[in-house]
């Protein structure tokens, strides 16, 4: 979230699209509620289904899934087109005026640097024209046809009204009336919110999606202003800290790159990965990358970790290819990967196309499972009938089950949808031989770098060199973890003037306090202030909200530096002033930023000329995203793999992202319209929490059996009755579930064409307390994100019949 949960009650418009925050997310989704009862404001639901959120809502539109960007897009033309954008934000706070190198280009559904043979592009053109500084060109008169505001406006010109119609299926009248209620948010004085969730990161293009709706919101002056932003809502309570950590194969915590093998020594690395300011007066917070990682490598790393051998940068492993979970399969069925750790996960129901998965596991020597649960993956061998039909006999995998404990039973952080860091405490032991997860990882590492020490072994001071630390090294204290990704002084640190402002072994309060030299440690600089010579600030329990707009410093702590609301210098105009006084983050009290919340900004004196994005080199919010996303500088409608319609009318001769992730063993798995004619959407439902409540017996008593939802009109044609057995088959397998007829599912005509929808709720399996089902994944196509490599789980194509 570039906001936070209790912020989202200061919005005029709330956009609900993507996600279904009613039903997955019912608690927070009571400052929807807190908006339109005290703000008046108006809720927008864009969903495939009348869901949960929509029943609630002011206006709901139906939408195709997997035509999201195409809605985006066209609101983007419609503002502007109707002159609703927020001018003088767009102007001084995005890249609007820069100018792009003469040799961009985007035609016919590919932008310029396609390699058709590598499938992928060379981004080199996807950049700014530079002055002799080094800095951006920039036209704010508009008058240069390459600016980003003129490129941008050719761009969204193809999706006109009857554009976003024909591809999505939404009503001319219901598309211009959200418009309408959007473009009101240009006015200094009104906000309007996007909430999404897996709704939009599922899909092939769903990080240009949200890119999308950033670009949105940035035409609307939202980012940064109370009752905006861009928010997503986390599927899981902890996804957002495992993002931070690193999650992805190719990150290092605190958002930095994993190095590549082509990035062999330390120079070259940090070189690149180090921006450099493209403009004169821009704060590039970046910059400080060196800090951040010689940081990160001090507390890896510790005495071992020098400027001599470049701080242990030999010993951090360099990515030859992405390592996603498709990748994963794909290399453990060459018998690439014959080991694999799986701790907090389920793969076998959560990898796309579970009989791939199924496979692909069935081909390891050994598989560790560290959950508390009993999961599919772990049982993955089983033969459970037609629900998971495989021969036992020939599945050599040995399997091993580490019981583990659960949120209830140990203290720690959550970081939740909003970036707060909470603490928590174990309200019980864990049962059985059930241990503490860092007691299970202290074990392992101790036992392998016993083994490293007697035996040896091909690179051991990786190993060997860890700082491991903790009072009890085979059981590390989740209160030792937290101190040491905060981070401390390993010497006196001075300021300019010679004074020490942080002893030796003392705790940094602030991730500015970092240095390049080894002289501090901390192992994710986002989280540098949780944990403070005055205590856990993720423990703290003030909610008292002096200026009514929810902000709270005093409960729990919010990376970075307990700011709540990212790029809150944008909320107050180019001299300082708040555009809306009432929405007031910040000002400049003649002397320093002042307010309710941590600026996101320097102490630059208003008429400065830097810019609020102080993460871009360039100090702006980008509509025109350079290199960073893989498929292209702007969002572009590509079809689904699985496309109900089999073509493109923006360009017919490029229907799918032409870099979308797919292995060629897989295209051969990707199902037609002739064969499968119903486009196929998975989702959540409140009484079970993806593949873990369904071992709960109340949440099993409250949804016990398998279900699918399906249209009245689509029913009525196939002869299928609420409660009558379907069985719904996709290109790679099929699933049997009770259906539920309603009229929550309508069909869309879509280029001409009536397409239905399915839908499927993705909870059920073989294990758990509920009647066995089938997991839904057996459905889903192994395709993924050209940037993410999240697979595609809302938008494929079924056929469905009745049993």
């Amino acid at each position: 979230m570039t906001n936070n949960w209790v912020d989202i009650k200061n919005a005029n418009v709330v956009l609900i699209m993507g996600g279904n925050a009613a039903e997955a997310h019912p608690v927070g989704f009571k400052w929807v509620i807190e908006a339109k009862i005290k703000n008046n404001a108006t809720v927008i639901v864009v969903d495939p289904r009348f869901n949960r959120s929509a029943s609630v809502a002011d206006l709901y539109a139906p939408i195709r899934a997997g035509s999201d960007t195409v809605f985006l897009l066209g609101v983007m033309r419609y503002l502007m087109e109707h002159d609703k954008v927020q001018h003088e934000y767009v102007r001084h706070y995005t890249s609007a005026s820069l100018i792009i190198r003469d040799d961009y280009a985007f035609d016919e559904g590919l932008f310029s640097g396609f390699d058709a043979e590598k499938r992928q592009y060379d981004k080199t053109s996807w950049n700014y024209e530079l002055d002799d500084n080094g800095y951006a060109r920039r036209d704010e008169t508009y008058s240069h046809p390459r600016c980003v505001w003129n490129l941008l406006k050719e761009h969204v010109a193809r999706y006109t009204p009857e554009m976003v119609n024909r591809l999505c299926g939404t009503s001319i009248k219901d598309f211009t009336r959200i418009c309408e209620l959007l473009a009101s948010t240009s006015a200094a004085d009104r906000t309007a919110t996007i909430l999404y969730a897996l709704g939009w990161t599922h899909h092939s293009a769903g990080a240009q999606t949200i890119r999308a709706a950033a670009m949105l919101q940035l035409l609307l002056g939202n980012i940064g202003m109370a009752g905006g932003g861009v928010n997503a809502l986390r599927g899981h309570s902890n996804i957002q800290g495992y993002t931070d950590l690193g999650l992805l194969s190719t990150n290092l915590p605190g958002y930095m790159p994993l190095p590549s093998e082509k990035q062999t020594d330390y120079q070259t690395y940090i070189s690149q990965i180090t921006p450099a300011a493209l403009g004169s007066h821009e704060v590039n917070y970046w910059q400080n990358t060196p800090k951040f990682f010689v940081s990160m490598m001090k507390s890896f790393w510790g005495e071992h970790a020098t400027a001599e051998n470049n701080w242990g940068y030999d010993w951090l492993p360099k990515w030859d290819r992405l390592y996603d979970v498709m990748t994963q399969a794909e290399l453990m069925i060459q018998g690439k990967i014959n080991g694999y750790i799986v701790q907090g996960f389920n793969p076998l129901a959560a990898f796309p196309d579970k009989n791939k998965s199924a496979k692909a596991l069935a081909q390891l020597k050994y598989l560790v499972i560290i959950d508390p649960l009993v999961t599919e993956s772990s049982n993955f061998w089983q033969n459970h009938g037609e629900m998971n039909e495989v021969r036992p006999q020939d599945i050599q995998t040995e399997i091993f089950r580490l019981p583990s404990s659960c949120f209830a039973e140990e203290d720690g952080s959550i970081a939740n949808s909003g970036r707060w860091l909470q603490w928590h405490w174990a309200a019980a032991e864990p049962p059985g031989e059930a241990l503490h997860d860092g007691k299970i990882l202290g074990r392992l590492f101790m036992r392998l770098r016993e083994l490293y020490q007697q035996e040896g072994g091909a690179n051991p001071l990786p190993v060997l060199n860890m700082s491991w630390d903790y009072h009890d090294p085979r059981d590390p204290h989740p209160e030792e973890v937290a101190r040491e990704a905060n981070g401390k002084a390993l010497r006196d640190i001075v300021d300019e003037n010679g004074q020490v402002i942080v002893k030796k072994g003392q705790q940094l309060s602030s991730f500015a306090q970092l240095k390049d030299d080894g002289s501090t440690s901390s192992y994710c600089w986002v989280y540098c202030g949780c944990w403070t010579e005055q205590g856990n600030q993720m423990a703290n329990r003030d909610n008292s909200d002096p200026h009514g707009l929810g902000c709270t410093p005093g409960w729990a702590w919010s990376w970075p530096a307990n700011r709540r609301i990212l790029y809150n210098r944008a909320s107050a105009d180019p001299a300082g002033k708040p555009w809306d006084a009432k929405r007031a983050l910040l000002h400049w009290d003649g002397k320093r930023w002042a307010g309710m919340d941590v600026a996101d900004y320097n102490q630059a004196a208003p008429g400065s000329n830097t810019g609020p994005f102080i993460m871009n080199p360039e100090g702006v919010g980008r509509l025109f995203s350079l290199d960073k996303m893989n498929d292209g500088p702007f969002p572009e409608h590509y079809e689904p793999i699985e496309s109900p319609i089999g073509t493109n009318p923006l360009h017919p001769n490029v229907i799918s992202n032409p870099v979308v992730r797919i292995f060629n063993d897989d295209r051969a798995n990707m199902g037609q319209a002739d064969e499968f004619p119903y486009v196929a959407t998975t989702y959540s439902i409140t009484e079970l929490f993806r593949h873990w409540t369904k071992h709960a017996r109340l949440n099993a008593i409250t949804q016990p059996e398998q279900f699918i939802e399906i249209g009245e009109v689509l029913a009525k044609e196939k002869g299928i009755v609420a409660g009558d057995m379907v069985r719904v088959v996709s290109k790679r397998g099929f699933i049997k579930a009770k259906a539920v007829v309603t009229r929550r599912i309508q069909p869309l005509t879509i280029d001409g064409q009536r397409i239905n929808t399915i839908g499927i709720p993705c909870h059920w399996g073989f294990e758990g307390a509920t009647r066995k089902g089938f997991l839904a994944n057996t459905l889903t196509p192994s395709v993924g994100d050209a940037n993410s490599q999240t697979p595609e789980y809302k938008a494929f194509l079924v056929n469905v019949e009745k049993v």
